[in-house]
């Protein structure tokens, strides 16, 4: 029975060590996807900043760079920019008629592989071109990303006013 006993126990200790050694490997694992998704955030969030500073200077040509080749901007009341020179004659337009001063606050991002999304909300104020009024500017918005050779762009963009227009 002794031979027995002592085997079995010998088996049961390997067999505790190895599931821990499978626990440790797995928070291992659960820490480095958690950092490298928290690195994909802050690169999103770099992105963001970077298209706030193209918009508050109204640089279309800056923003163009910051869309997927066939990205597509979807404003208020407005037609869609869609792809890459769309995008470029959307915000050449809208840039003609306003002069923006927002600041963004980003509520969310989420990555899954290759995709993300962000959801954000922008306030500031706004200068109308045609008349030399400043309005508040107040928005939501959904933005898609996706990674390009190792890059975040934007995929979509579209928003709406948060508040109602006097």
């Amino acid at each position: 029975m002794k031979q027995l006993v002592i085997p079995a126990i010998a088996i049961l200790l390997m067999a505790s060590c190895n599931e821990n050694k499978n626990q440790e490997s797995l928070q291992i694992l659960n820490q480095k996807t958690e950092m490298m998704e928290q690195q994909e955030k802050e690169k999103i969030e770099i992105l963001l900043n970077t298209y706030e500073k193209a918009l508050n200077n109204s640089d279309a040509k800056l923003v163009q760079t910051l869309y997927t080749k066939d990205g597509i901007f979807m404003p208020t009341e407005a037609p869609s920019g869609i792809g890459s020179e769309g995008i470029f004659k959307s915000y050449e337009y809208v840039f003609s008629q306003i002069q923006l001063n927002i600041k963004f606050i980003i509520e969310e991002i989420e990555v899954e592989g290759n995709m993300a999304f962000a959801v954000t909300s922008s306030k500031g104020t706004t200068l109308i071109r045609t008349t030399g009024d400043t309005v508040p500017e107040a928005n939501r918005e959904l933005f898609v990303f996706e990674k390009v050779n190792g890059e975040w762009k934007i995929a979509r963009y579209m928003f709406n006013k948060t508040e109602p227009r006097s």
